[in-house]
């Protein structure tokens, strides 16, 4: 028999492209009987792809409509392949799960917010990086008090404000984003918590702590030349500040307010998934099912997390 060719699609950014197609070779280079080629072939034109990485608005339409996908969880059941005991963390976000907490898809590319640090502009500063007080938000603004009279024009920034002060904070506080309003799911975004943080900010803004850029691109491109000091933003932007080369970067968890009860519990975990398109024959989900178990491989796994900064698959719950 011929070898079957496994199409697998994505939109990735450079450093996450390099690293699936490292990860793509190593499998190929132990299968005799198939091999997986990255296509560019879009799902909406034509046959879709035997493998689709899909993440925010792509995924919300590859979602809409039929199913498009075959659940993960079956795949893996039907071709014998065991799911090795993947717990999806608590607050990851929605789409890769179903009711039951199964997995429909791979979450490839979880990312959480966190906070990163310029060590080198704390310490011109006067402050040690190792004991910079950053653990609530009162002591995040003590510090961006001193870098600001020390100087400095942009104390903070946040990647995706949205993502970050609403949901990921209230969550972070255990409190709701939606509510119940008789028989509908309402957005929440007027509780106390949200309010207290808001009007921080809105003080931090007149007394230029913070300062709020276009996208994340342009907030994250601050931090990286060292324009701004502190930047709330995804936990895999970590590898971009790495390879710049130019910084001294620390990361912590996202600061919280003691006075809320329960604080802190999690942030939310999101990011690409991988799906297997329906309607594909039972040999191919056999060589789709061998391909996510290689990818679940703890070698593979570090490898993955180390190209990529994204969160491993392996874990109960996120911190």
């Amino acid at each position: 028999a011929s070898e079957q060719m496994i199409e697998i699609f994505h939109h990735l950014p450079q450093a996450k492209a390099d690293a699936l197609k490292d990860l793509v070779e190593r499998f190929n280079a132990q299968s005799k009987d198939a091999q997986i080629v990255v296509s560019q072939s879009d799902w909406r034109v034509g046959t879709a792809p035997h493998l689709l990485i899909l993440e925010g608005e792509e995924e919300e339409g590859f979602l809409v409509g039929k199913p498009r996908f075959k659940p993960l969880h079956a795949l893996m059941k039907e071709a014998g392949v065991p799911l090795q005991t993947l717990r999806p963390p608590a607050m990851m976000a929605r789409a890769p799960v179903d009711s039951k907490g199964q997995l429909r898809a791979l979450p490839v590319g979880l990312s959480t917010p966190v906070l990163f640090l310029n060590r080198d502009a704390l310490r011109r500063a006067g402050i040690d990086p190792d004991k910079a007080e950053i653990g609530t938000w009162f002591d995040l603004q003590n510090t961006l008090g001193r870098l600001a009279d020390a100087g400095h024009k942009c104390p903070y920034t946040v990647s995706e404000p949205g993502r970050v002060m609403v949901e990921n904070l209230s969550a972070w506080h255990n409190e709701p984003v939606a509510a119940m309003r008789g028989k509908t799911m309402q957005p929440s975004f007027n509780g106390m918590f949200q309010v207290k943080h808001v009007a921080m900010m809105a003080s931090w803004q007149r007394a230029h702590y913070l300062h709020v850029f276009g996208g994340k691109a342009e907030a994250e491109a601050r931090f990286a030349s060292g324009e701004c000091a502190v930047i709330a933003a995804p936990s895999a932007s970590w590898v971009d500040f790495r390879s710049s080369g130019k910084l001294d970067v620390g990361v912590a968890r996202l600061p919280y307010y003691d006075d809320f009860p329960g604080a802190p519990q999690n942030t939310i975990a999101d990011g690409a998934a991988l799906w297997a398109s329906a309607g594909k024959k039972p040999a191919e989900y056999k060589v789709m099912a061998r391909f996510v178990s290689f990818w679940l491989q703890p070698a593979n796994q570090v490898a993955w997390q180390r190209q990529t900064g994204t969160l491993t698959l392996a874990i109960k719950a996120l911190g």
